[in-house]
């Protein structure tokens, strides 16, 4: 088969041969047809993520695709099905705390640098091999929708906080990053969910409209002065009531008296999810003040990626049509250029563009 191969950090990818993949028990194999390209995989590529990947390695995390093989333990996939990949693998040994590495991308720890030595390659490559519990079925799509499908792998990542923080219908959320890829997306999966409003704080007063031109009044837009007491109180504002969940999906690069003047807007009893990046660049982390979480019995829920069973259920919005994929500006590469793929990305990544790789 044809693939990307990372094969030094610095280097561009390589577009060669490898072998086709080999089908195991547990195990599915995949033709791709269309995968998304991070906006920050030159990052990554070029080692200032510092994620943790064992060269050489064919990336791409996830996917859609149709089924090519199966194996025995598989009772509902079929030849030919439509399906999107999830890149989330966890180990099989450890139900309560599995290890995880991401398919194609990175791994968190000894445990999920062991998984990665088996399901190492991803989504850059004609082929790939897919644990079975990962391969979750689309129903029928054309081959052009799978490009906007992608989508997917970003929704997939606010969805599994809002999840975590057992969002309710009717309840009000912040989205701190709500201007970003990642953010825009927690903005429309919220609302997906119910969310009776969506505080939206950001700099950009432009994408800020955006977001209220696609999603309506229930979005609440907040101008950052970068002033925290008064950004703090601006955000409260906007809310037509108590905030009941604050979601911060900041990168690495931002401030965290950014990140706390938009998680200290939380009512008493409220939820925090963080899934954002500061301090993993080093510098400062996130203070919080102790009394102030323990008197307003605050919950903290700290999330990476999300459940096995998140998938299916996104699916199922975006058949509802309660989450739409039209919103997604799309940009496809054949595999030929999947290093012209790279840079689009990183010079496209705002709300919801899309650049995808189609092998």
């Amino acid at each position: 088969m044809k693939a990307a191969v990372l094969k030094s950090f610095g280097s561009p990818l390589t577009i060669e041969a490898a072998p086709d993949p080999v089908l195991g028990t547990g195990e599915v194999i995949i033709d791709v047809v269309a995968t998304r390209v991070l906006s920050y995989m030159n990052e990554v590529f070029d080692g200032t993520r510092n994620y943790a990947l064992d060269l050489p390695i064919i990336p791409g995390p996830g996917g859609i695709g149709r089924v090519r093989a199966v194996g025995p333990d598989a009772t509902k996939l079929a030849v030919g099905d439509w399906v999107f990949c999830d890149p989330t693998v966890r180990s099989r040994d450890d139900a309560v705390a599995p290890d995880i590495a991401l398919q194609g991308l990175t791994a968190a720890g000894p445990g999920g640098m062991r998984l990665q030595q088996h399901f190492r390659h991803g989504s850059f490559a004609e082929q790939m091999r897919v644990p079975t519990e990962n391969v979750k079925r689309l129903g029928t799509i054309t081959s052009q929708e799978a490009t906007r499908w992608c989508a997917l792998g970003t929704l997939l990542v606010p969805y599994g906080g809002f999840l975590a923080a057992n969002l309710q219908p009717g309840e009000t959320v912040l989205v701190s990053g709500a201007t970003g890829n990642f953010g825009s997306a927690a903005v429309s999966v919220a609302l997906a969910m119910g969310a009776a409003c969506v505080v939206t704080p950001g700099r950009n007063e432009k994408i800020l409209a955006d977001l209220v031109r696609r999603f309506g009044s229930r979005v609440k837009p907040v101008k950052l002065t970068g002033d925290e007491d008064d950004d703090r109180e601006a955000m409260k504002r906007a809310a037509p009531g108590p905030i009941d969940c604050v979601f911060d999906i900041m990168p690495p690069s931002v401030s965290p008296t950014v990140v706390r003047a938009a998680v200290m807007t939380v009512r008493a009893y409220g939820r925090i999810v963080l899934m954002g990046g500061v301090g993993m660049a080093g510098g400062p982390g996130l203070e919080l003040p102790y009394p102030w979480i323990m008197r307003n019995c605050i919950s903290i829920h700290g999330v990476w990626m999300y459940p096995p069973d998140a998938a299916a259920r996104l699916i199922a919005l975006v058949r509802a049509g309660l989450l739409r994929l039209e919103e997604y500006e799309t940009t496809a590469f054949d595999l030929d250029h999947a290093n012209e793929a790279v840079a689009h990305a990183a010079a496209n990544g705002g709300p919801f563009k899309l650049t995808v790789i189609r092998p």
